[in-house]
């Protein structure tokens, strides 16, 4: 055992010096890995932080939770053509289903609004997701208030003009002072702040910290609900311990006896659930991974083939040492292990230069966007290109290694002169 060990220590410095001593091979070895390994890294990790950041955008939501619209959140065989003619889903719809529908826990219209300015005095911010939506969307999405409240069924029922703000969005318009009960401008009609949201970080898409909520009713008195106007979802959070597949059954039933759809007659609407955006999620980034791997998996390529050029020609280079080696006693594994350590030396090195750029931009992404966007580099990453790294070096030596170790002395040195 204790010789293993010694021609394991005498093969890994001999295989150092040999690096120190052809330092600009060693960097052009180095450069390749370096490259492969922080391709497929940054890709592994950039994908991983958008499905983290995807997932905790929806944690609030219950995965049971259910968005009846025209609108299908995920792949369909309904034909584009035959979605376009789909009906709104109205106010009508929803006061339907929250009626006659059971084991509802709580439900919610909300109409899809596009962009709006939002002003307060002299200070105005454009591009903001203002959001139509019934009071009990406070229920479904778990939010939480910081300052005021949220806007009561009854204030919900008669669309009075009142909106609550994300905090992000109450910072922008108001900095430090405090909003509750000030006169804001959206739409072009005044609204009195009554509720300012705590703040939850990034989301899917913009951030809840960026967004304003206001009483579906209060849009519907001069926004066009109709076939034409803005589309509309009905949001359902089911009980607790309900049968999930028979809700969905009873809902469908209900709904399309309520629109007059006759038995051989198609849905003319979707039933999308949480769960289902979920999957369809985790279905796009594996893709995304796989994409990653395929691209990234060319440069770490090209880096293990540098590495086994380089690593024939130091064979090369040293046949008469070799030669001298064996002939001096050394064995063939010492010959074997020298080449074999010198491949995977370069080939860790490497990667930890490639692990330790991505650490850095990881570091720089997280100082620039802040709360917005959580750029992850997990653990598991970082010890995959560390394990991809040597696998690499492994591979990229063992040949130039084993023929390395095959040599005869004799000829070896007279190759070498």
């Amino acid at each position: 055992m204790l010789v293993y060990l010694r021609v394991f220590k005498e093969s890994f410095s001999f295989a150092l010096n040999a690096l120190r001593n052809n330092k600009l091979r060693t960097f052009l070895s180095l450069l390749g890995v370096t490259v492969g390994i922080f391709s497929i890294i940054a890709v592994l990790a950039a994908v991983d932080s958008l499905d983290k950041n995807i997932k905790d955008s929806l944690s609030g939501l219950d995965k049971n939770t259910i968005y009846l619209s025209k609108f299908s959140f995920g792949p369909t065989e309904v034909p584009r053509w035959k979605r376009d003619n789909f009906p709104q889903t109205d106010y009508d719809d929803f006061d339907f289903v929250r009626r006659n529908v059971p084991d509802i826990e709580a439900s919610a219209y909300m109409i899809f609004g596009g962009n709006e300015t939002v002003r307060y005095q002299a200070e105005t911010v454009s591009g903001v997701n203002v959001t139509p939506v019934s009071n009990e969307i406070y229920t479904i999405e778990d939010f939480k208030v910081e300052q005021g409240r949220f806007y009561s069924e009854l204030e919900s029922e008669t669309g009075a003009p009142v909106i609550v703000l994300g905090a992000g969005l109450a910072e922008n318009l108001f900095d430090t002072s405090n909003p509750i009960g000030k006169q804001i401008r959206v739409y072009g009609r005044k609204l009195s702040v009554i509720g300012v949201l705590k703040k939850v970080g990034a989301g899917l898409g913009d951030s809840p910290d960026d967004r304003a909520y206001v009483p579906a009713n209060f849009v519907r008195r001069f926004k066009n609900g109709g076939v034409s106007g803005l589309p509309g979802a009905i949001i359902i959070k089911p009980e607790k311990g309900v049968d999930i597949g028979a809700f969905e059954s009873v809902l469908k039933q209900k709904f399309r006896a309520f629109r007059g759809l006759k038995a051989d007659e198609d849905d003319n609407f979707f039933v999308n659930k949480i769960a289902g955006l979920v999957s369809f999620v985790d279905a796009i980034i594996a893709t995304l991974n796989l994409v990653g791997w395929v691209i990234s998996g060319f440069s770490l390529l090209v880096g293990g083939f540098g590495i086994a050029n380089i690593m024939f020609v130091s064979v090369k280079e040293r046949t008469n040492l070799i030669g001298i080696q064996k002939s001096l006693g050394a064995k063939n594994r010492f010959i074997l292990f020298q080449f074999l350590f010198e491949a995977v030396i370069l080939a860790v090195v490497g990667g930890l230069v490639g692990l330790l750029f991505v650490w850095i931009i990881a570091m720089v992404m997280n100082g620039v966007v802040g709360d917005d966007f959580e750029f992850v580099l997990s653990f598991g990453n970082m010890f995959l290109g560390f394990a991809l790294s040597t696998f690499i070096g492994l591979i990229s030596g063992v040949v130039p290694a084993i023929s390395a170790s095959k040599l005869d002395p004799v000829e070896a040195i007279r190759t070498g002169m």
